[in-house]
């Protein structure tokens, strides 16, 4: 049976197509075959609303097995790490991986919609891995969000990836030594 992950795209105009999809590309070419790598687009990609995206990520969440991997990417990751934290799955999960995403709350980016906590970690499934992956050249999220995110959830695994940009200069060879790493 294949191993099921949920890969969660970031936010802006064609991020599903043009931008995330490369991210996916690399992911699926690094595990192979014995991996199922569901790429869901996103609601209103152009216009990231936690409300409707927390919707679509529970539908989406709902149909996988005990056992599979969460990824999110930028605006993607922010929005799965807060509602995972505001509404743990049903399922067990192996991991959640956070890609570049912003940090919402003290330091990192406001927020209408996601309530920051200071107890994010505590919130979060229990016994389940988060690794966060940052590059140092990241302009879009800044750097040090990696840092705030490691303090807020406590035991996380950081990948600090120097020279890499938002999109991990599209390679996620690292992402997926983490995810293999788990099965």
């Amino acid at each position: 049976m294949k191993k099921q992950i949920l890969f969660i795209q970031g936010g802006g105009a064609g991020t599903h197509d043009e931008w995330d999809n490369k991210l996916v590309d690399s992911l699926r070419r690094e595990l192979g075959p014995g991996y199922d790598v569901r790429y869901p687009r996103m609601p209103n990609e152009a216009d990231p609303s936690y409300t409707v995206w927390k919707a679509a990520l529970a539908q989406e969440i709902a149909g996988l097995d005990d056992g599979a991997i969460l990824i999110g990417h930028s605006i993607g990751g922010t929005i799965l790490i807060n509602a995972l934290a505001e509404a743990p799955p049903n399922q067990k999960l192996a991991g959640v991986f956070l890609i570049a995403a912003p940090f919402v709350g003290a330091g990192g980016w406001p927020s209408d919609d996601i309530e920051p906590t200071a107890e994010l970690g505590a919130r979060l499934p229990s016994k389940t891995p988060v690794y966060l992956y940052h590059g140092s050249e990241d302009d879009t999220a800044p750097f040090a969000h990696v840092d705030l995110y490691e303090r807020a959830i406590p035991g996380a695994i950081v990948h600090r990836l120097q020279g890499r940009d938002h999109q991990l200069n599209d390679d996620l060879a690292e992402v997926a030594a983490g995810v293999r790493a788990l099965t």
